[in-house]
This record gives structure tokens, C-alpha cells and sequence, in this order.
């Protein structure tokens, strides 16, 4: 099945990443450690003003908007890696159309808070690649980053395999999706992803059980899950039980197990420190049954050999 989305143009050693924070702030140390990182391989740029702070965001509405516009029209920039995550991306979304991401497709890298900003994406009809951003990397085991590199310049992208079965069977479809309380927050808003016969990926962190099957029940109600051919779930890390002691693991398999397409968990997607890169856009066939998740395609053109 090919995807509808389109893809965009892998990095190359020596492209140019513009850095952006459209979220939340972020530290320093571990953000200077990934750039020094990046800069091995990559022209690293990013504005004067991305440490500004104003509370929970990264500097104003209008800082981080400009910083992202800049970042899509500027035509030496190769691909947008987010800083961080946190939150404040769907402030942005009221700005932002489709037609100016299609008007310049660039390779988009992040996860978490940017999930807003990947379903932005996908209404464009381009791939992105869901995956660690510089804050993370400047943390990151030096095997990570090279796994981080092969994804972003198009590199074979890894099966997810031993996963678990919540409910058996087969579908192939678009893999879209993201963090679960960003994409609940965009039901009911013109700004969620395109989700017909898609794989729903889904992936969280720090949110009690109870609180993951309200969202869950958001998505239900508002006639998502009965579009999707298939749900993969990620990591949902520290998201511990209560005094009333339901686990995580028991609300995904409650609210999911009847969809009656399949579902599984378990991809190493996520806030885990060793997760990596998911190809969002990309076509992915997952079995549940047997408890893989394989890529079709990448998010990105295909490395050329040699």
C-alpha cells in the first residue's frame, strides 16, 4: 500500500540543521552537548533569541513562530530539529497552514510537544521522522546517535520486533500519530492528523493510568480509533499506578483490546532514554499476531550507496 504522504529530502553529511524551540525551555548543558555532537557531522545554526524563557514556554507566541517560519523559508536549511519538547507547539498551529510547510518540505525531527507540529506535517502530505532532539542527544549513548545519523539520511529503518499482543492480526497503512495528550488535545480542532487507514502510533510519559484512559476515551468518543487499521504503542514511561494500583499496562489493554483492528505494544518509541526514530508518513505493516512492526518505507529518500 503506498503511502499518500510524501517524502522529504534526507540529510546529508554537511547539511544544515536549524535548531528551533517551540515548546519549553530547556538546559543548556545537555543542549550545547548535542549541538557539539551534531556539529561533527552537520552545519548547526539556530536564532540568538532561542534560550529566551517566559514561564513554561521558550520566549512568546511570536519568538517561537518566527523562529520556525524562518526555519521553513530559509533555503539553506535541510532539515528542523527540535530543541526539546515540554509544551507550547499548538499554540503555533493557529498561524501556520499546510500550504506554507508543502511550500518548502523540509525533514521535521522530534518528538513529544512536537507531535503538534507532526500532525502540521502530515495535513501537508509529507513524512517526518518522530525521534530524539538535541537536548536528548547531547545525553544520548554514542550508539544512539549513530542510529539517530542513519535515520535521518535515509538509512534502513529497524523492525520492532517481540512486542506485545493486545489484539492479533495484520494491517498495513501510513504510520501517524505521536504523543497521547498532544493528540487528544488536537481532538475537536481542525489541526488534527490525517488518520483514515492509518497505523495510530502512540506513545507517553509521566501520566497517571487514569489519566491515559481519559485520553484514550477522548480519541474513542471522537471517532478516531474507528479510523485507524491498526494502533502501535511506544513506550509510556513513569506512568505509574495510583494508591487504587491499575497499571498502565491494564488501561492500554482495556480501552484498545475491542477495537478489533490490531494492536500492539511495546515499539521502542518514546521518553525511554534508549528510544529512537520512528518514520511517521511512512507505510508500516504491523503484525500484531506474531508482534512486529516493519517498515515499508522511510520517512526520508533512501541513502544512495556508497
Amino acid at each position: 500500500m503506498p503511502s499518500p504522504f510524501d517524502l522529504v529530502a534526507a540529510l546529508r553529511p554537511d547539511g544544515h540543521i536549524r535548531v528551533i524551540a517551540p515548546s519549553s525551555p530547556f538546559p543548556r548543558e545537555d543542549f550545547a552537548r548535542g549541538v557539539a555532537r551534531l556539529r561533527e557531522r552537520y552545519r548547526v545554526s539556530f536564532a540568538d533569541d532561542l534560550f529566551e524563557a517566559r514561564g513554561y514556554l521558550a520566549g512568546d507566541d511570536a519568538r517561537r513562530l518566527a523562529e520556525l517560519r524562518d526555519a521553513l523559508t530559509d533555503p539553506d536549511v535541510d532539515a528542523i530539529v527540535a530543541a526539546r519538547g515540554g509544551y507550547g507547539a499548538t499554540r503555533l498551529l493557529d498561524a501556520l497552514t499546510p500550504e506554507e510547510v508543502r511550500a518548502s518540505p523540509k525533514l521535521l525531527v522530534g518528538f513529544s510537544d512536537v507531535t503538534a507540529l507532526h500532525a502540521l506535517w502530515a495535513r501537508a502530505g509529507l513524512r517526518s521522522i518522530h525521534g530524539p532532539m538535541v537536548a536528548a542527544l547531547g545525553r544520548a549513548e554514542p550508539a544512539w546517535v549513530e542510529r539517530w545519523i542513519a535515520a535521518v539520511e535515509g538509512g534502513p529503518v529497524a523492525a520492532a520486533t517481540g512486542l506485545d499482543t493486545i489484539h492479533p492480526g495484520e494491517a498495513e497503512g501510513p504510520l501517524v500519530g505521536g504523543n497521547l495528550a498532544v493528540l487528544a488535545a488536537l481532538v475537536g480542532t481542525p489541526y488534527a492528523p490525517p488518520l483514515d487507514d492509518a497505523i495510530l502510533f502512540l506513545e507517553d510519559v509521566g501520566e497517571a493510568p487514569y489519566r491515559v484512559d481519559r485520553m484514550l476515551t477522548t480519541l474513542r468518543q471522537a471517532g478516531w480509533l474507528a479510523r485507524v487499521r491498526g494502533v502501535a504503542l511506544g513506550s509510556f514511561t513513569a506512568c505509574d499506578p495510583r494508591a487504587d494500583g491499575r497499571t498502565v499496562e491494564a488501561v492500554l489493554r482495556d480501552r484498545l483490546a475491542d477495537l478489533g483492528v490490531p494492536v500492539a505494544a511495546g515499539v521502542g518509541a518514546g521518553h525511554a532514554p534508549e528510544d529512537g526514530e520512528v518514520p511517521l508518513g511512512a507505510t508500516a505493516q504491523l503484525d500484531a499476531t506474531r508482534g512486529s512492526l516493519r517498515f515499508v518505507e522511510n520517512a526520508v529518500e533512501a541513502r544512495r550507496a556508497g
